[in-house]
């Protein structure tokens, strides 16, 4: 796809600093882009390579001010991320699948929208209900009684169990689980564990994505809830019964135990162990490698920490932590004069 410079600013809402005629066919890394190729500068620490690069475009802020002269031409943005978002979708090549492959195995109950696409070794089940131009990868498994969206996408390996429910525009990636079964257990007067049945579902709502690997359990009963534009990142773990607000973010290897509530809008790093049955509020953030057993119901908080406690106080005592070793060294250093 070969577009302008005037054609990129068009969508952009950018202002044009150079050349609006000059032409490129696809985005780069800006330490490796070369000419007809557009890149950007989101980061202070990388305007260096605007006096160096090979590319004929850079999309820069408002502000940017170069201290060398330059060779780009600059679209000018109010914000790089968000317009290199909609750069990147721009150029993305359309590679899905399109039509029904003579490979998918299709019940003859379900039931599919327009444009629907269903790539080889797909398996739909009884009283399916796909909407209009979603996509299905290879080998992605529907359960029966499962009710997809319009717009939306699976990617290969994608599993949705029994009666799951799935908005518009959610995009599952590769092998991840929807609605397994929970980790129901019930310990007998032999001291041996049964399994509960688990007869619930998931309901993921509009504009969620879910990442690579994940899985997201059933409800013992009732649903297991991804509220509104949630984004979980690759690995993540959602046991049976939580319910993530929308708009909250969740980055790779964070678990959350059963029937744990989080609110809308949290940002929650990488590698969180969230307790069972606790209520996270809105707004609040979690630092990577947290262990949340409980939190305070005020919103906006910032937490760190196993178990987790306000961000400040952590910071405090992580500084003490690491004068340890001195302080004991002192102390014996007393111990020893006091007894001589």
């Amino acid at each position: 796809m070969r577009s302008s410079a005037r054609q990129l600013a068009s969508f952009l809402n950018a202002t044009i600093d150079g050349d609006p005629d000059v032409e490129v066919t696809h985005p780069s890394k800006i330490e490796e882009a070369g000419p007809g190729s557009v890149s950007f500068i989101g980061n202070p620490k990388y305007e260096p390579f605007a006096y160096t690069t090979g590319a004929s475009i850079l999309v820069v802020s408002n502000d940017f001010t170069p201290q060398q002269p330059l060779h780009a031409t600059l679209l000018r943005v109010p914000n790089v991320y968000q317009s290199l978002s909609t750069l990147l979708s721009h150029f993305q090549s359309n590679g899905h699948p399109s039509g029904i492959s003579e490979l998918a195995l299709i019940d003859p109950t379900a039931v599919l929208g327009e444009k629907v696409s269903l790539a080889a070794h797909c398996v739909i089940e009884q009283n399916v209900s796909i909407g209009d131009q979603s996509i299905l990868y290879p080998q992605v498994y529907i359960s029966h009684d499962v009710i997809i969206g319009k717009n939306c996408i699976l990617h290969s390996g994608v599993k949705v169990h029994a009666g799951c429910v799935i908005g518009d525009e959610v995009v599952i990636q590769a092998n991840s689980v929807i609605g397994s079964e929970g980790f129901g257990f019930v310990q007998n007067a032999q001291g041996q564990y049964e399994k509960m049945p688990q007869l619930g579902n998931v309901v993921l709502q509009n504009q969620v994505e879910i990442g690579a690997n994940c899985t997201i359990d059933r409800g013992t009963m009732g649903s297991t809830l991804i509220k509104y534009g949630c984004k979980l990142d690759n690995l993540i773990h959602v046991a049976h019964n939580v319910e993530i607000g929308e708009n909250t973010v969740i980055a790779a290897q964070t678990g959350i135990a059963g029937s744990t509530k989080i609110g809308a809008r949290c940002r929650i790093g990488g590698q969180v162990g969230f307790a069972g049955h606790i209520q996270v509020p809105d707004d609040t953030q979690i630092q990577a490698q947290s262990g949340v057993m409980s939190v305070h119901p005020e919103p906006g908080q910032k937490l760190f920490g196993s178990p987790a406690i306000p961000y400040f106080d952590y910071l405090k005592s992580y500084a003490i932590f690491k004068n340890l070793p001195d302080l004991a060294r002192r102390m014996r250093e007393l111990e020893k004069r006091f007894n001589s």
